[in-house]
């Protein structure tokens, strides 16, 4: 079965999407056009003629958009293989579920620019400088973004996202009742399916097995993507009394847990995100002493954590597909997927792989925990396309992009997504 519409929006490597890499979407092909209108009216005020290259560059970056082979909305006509998305994860997933004043500690500038500016042009509370793979996965199949839970007057029609940044996998009261409370998110992944089980209910969906045809209805034209989640939880208990094997036994538990529970309501088409070398993270390296280091040059016993961690989920997800041979389990190799963009960084078009892109302090890493970006001190790059790290922890659009076309169109999904797509009835 044909993957044209997620195939178009994105090529193995960006180097191979040429100079206007950013797909344009409606918000974007209006702003131009409004661009251009300024420009005209604004010359004429000042009894100017006009500028014709400033003008055929905005009608030249107008018509690709309208003819490439990138553009999503080029393939709206194309029969949509799934109605609708449900997302779950963390700060990499969120699309606006957290705000300045509710979102990770130290990362509490999310509402104010310059997040937000290289794609929307102003914040949307997501932790980037553009959008996410969860983005890239709506426009490769046609559908809008995805609005998140808490936007209570938003259009939900084509899914929701409830993904939280600084969420955790296990429950908030283990860290509460462990004094590991730095973290101001209360939620947990256990939220989000409270969260998600309000909205089944709206629809009349209970389970798989009392209510069929309610739950039939919300799960038959739907992907659920579960982006990563756990990272919160190594990291909240980092340095304490707490064992990583304490933290890895109970954050694997209850992300197969939450698997289980999506499965047994009917979810069909599912798409787990692993998670990526967290050693590799600009955060990480600031943290870590010099002597920590692995082939990649990222640090080198929190990589060796996430590895282990994804191992876990990927013997449970071998396990679910026996159990649930009517659903298709798709695994996303984000570890391997990042490692890659790391190892042939100039291959994929980055110059930076750990400084951020934006933050402060300068040197190679260009972070400071309490100047991070959006605070008054902060500064942002010219070009963060050409970096792997947008904040210290989270990514730029350009390396989301880039792993979104991996996931997508490449190899690190197992089975390949263009199977679960074939799969699709």
């Amino acid at each position: 079965m044909s993957t044209v519409a997620s195939e178009s929006v994105f090529s193995q490597g960006r180097q191979q999407l040429g100079d206007n890499r950013h797909s344009l979407g409606n918000n974007a092909m209006n702003v131009l056009v409004c661009l251009r209108d300024w420009i005209r009216a604004e010359r004429r005020n000042l009894g100017m003629e006009p500028e014709p290259s400033d003008e055929l560059k905005l009608e030249e970056i107008m018509t690709s958009r309208e003819n490439s082979a990138e553009s999503v909305l080029s393939y709206a006509s194309t029969p949509k293989k799934f109605k609708k998305i449900y997302a779950f994860g963390d700060s990499y997933t969120d699309t606006g579920n957290t705000h300045s004043s509710t979102g990770p500690s130290s990362f509490n500038y999310v509402s104010s620019p310059p997040y937000g500016n290289t794609f929307f042009h102003h914040p949307t509370n997501r932790y980037s400088d553009g959008r996410l793979v969860i983005d890239f996965v709506a426009e490769s199949l046609s559908l809008p973004l995805l609005p998140p839970y808490k936007d209570s007057k938003a259009d939900k029609t084509y899914g929701v996202n409830f993904a939280v940044a600084g969420s955790t996998a296990i429950r908030h009261r283990f860290f509460v009742r462990n004094n590991l409370t730095l973290n101001v998110t209360p939620q947990s992944l256990q939220t989000q399916l409270v969260w998600f089980n309000r909205f089944l209910e709206s629809q009349g969906c209970e389970n798989s097995a009392t209510t069929p045809r309610q739950c039939g209805a919300v799960f038959s034209d739907a992907l659920v993507w579960v982006g990563q989640i756990g990272a919160n939880d190594y990291a909240y208990s980092f340095a304490s009394t707490i064992s990583p094997n304490t933290i890895q036994r109970l954050a694997t538990r209850s992300v197969t847990g939450f698997l289980e529970v999506l499965l047994n309501k009917g979810a069909k088409y599912v798409v787990v995100q692993g998670l990526p070398p967290t050693g590799c993270l600009t955060l990480s390296m600031y943290l870590a002493p010099q002597t920590d280091r692995d082939g990649m040059g990222c640090v080198g016993s929190v990589n060796k954590q996430s590895y282990l961690h994804n191992t876990i989920i990927q013997a449970k997800l071998d396990s679910f597909r026996k159990q649930f041979p009517q659903a298709v389990i798709v695994y996303a190799d984000h570890w391997n997927a990042y490692s890659t963009i790391v190892r042939g960084a100039n291959k994929y078009g980055f110059k930076e792989v750990f400084k951020s892109c934006c933050g402060s302090g300068g040197g190679n890493l260009n972070f400071d925990v309490f100047n991070t970006c959006g605070s008054p001190n902060a500064r942002s790059c010219p070009d963060p396309s050409q970096y792997i790290n947008w904040d210290g922890v989270h990514l730029t659009e350009a390396m989301y992009k880039t792993m979104a076309s991996m996931f997508l169109n490449g190899t690190f999904c197992k089975p390949p997504f263009s199977y679960l797509l074939a799969k699709k009835q």
